[in-house]
């Protein structure tokens, strides 16, 4: 299974062109940059006439407009994960929004401590701590989050938000991607990461 992973595409999507093929395209969050309603219905429009086979996605701290939003109407191949999963191929996909309303609660520390064991690609748009995620001398990933994947260890962490972070790595049996597209000082759009499963 060959798997696209994009984040932080904050509006420019109709930008990337030529993206190249894979089973399933994951969208790890900040599909919008305002969380306005109509760009979250544009990125909406755009992901579901993309050409393939699976698509997922989240939210991330710019689609805030999406924290009470029932969203009907998806394709069936069209996977929207809030704090829930879908298995495709026997792969279990899980995703973590980053909502602000959870984040100033204790909410979202709850999400990633309910992250089902069975995970094989953990989806979020938070980084966990200490990996890709250092920029300005700050961490920006989550504590919490890392003790997590240290004791579920999915195959795959997705995720995004540290702009200036994107690529790939590996530690502890986990591969990290993070998939963010927009460069650090928004001005360019990096590739998409494409990851091939063992």
């Amino acid at each position: 299974m060959k798997i696209l992973h994009l984040s932080d595409t904050h509006g420019c999507h109709h930008r990337l062109r030529n993206l190249p093929e894979a089973d399933v395209l994951v969208h790890s969050g900040d599909f919008t940059m305002t969380g306005t309603e109509s760009e979250a219905l544009d990125f909406l429009n755009w992901l579901c006439d993309l050409p393939y086979k699976h698509k997922i996605f989240i939210c991330g701290n710019h689609d805030d407009c999406l924290y009470d939003a029932n969203i009907d109407g998806l394709d069936n191949n069209v996977h929207y994960l809030r704090n829930s999963g879908v298995e495709i191929d026997g792969v279990m996909f899980y995703g973590v929004p980053m909502f602000m309303n959870d984040c100033i609660t204790s909410r979202q520390n709850y999400n990633y401590a309910n992250i089902p064991a069975d995970t094989d690609i953990l989806i979020t748009h938070s980084p966990a701590y200490g990996i890709l995620d250092f920029d300005d001398n700050t961490h920006y990933g989550s504590k919490t989050l890392l003790e997590r994947i240290t004791t579920i260890k999915p195959q795959y962490h997705l995720f995004g938000h540290v702009h200036s972070k994107h690529g790939i790595m590996q530690q502890d049996g986990t591969i990290y991607s993070n998939g963010a597209i927009m460069n650090a000082d928004y001005t360019n759009l990096n590739k998409p990461n494409l990851i091939e499963l063992l």
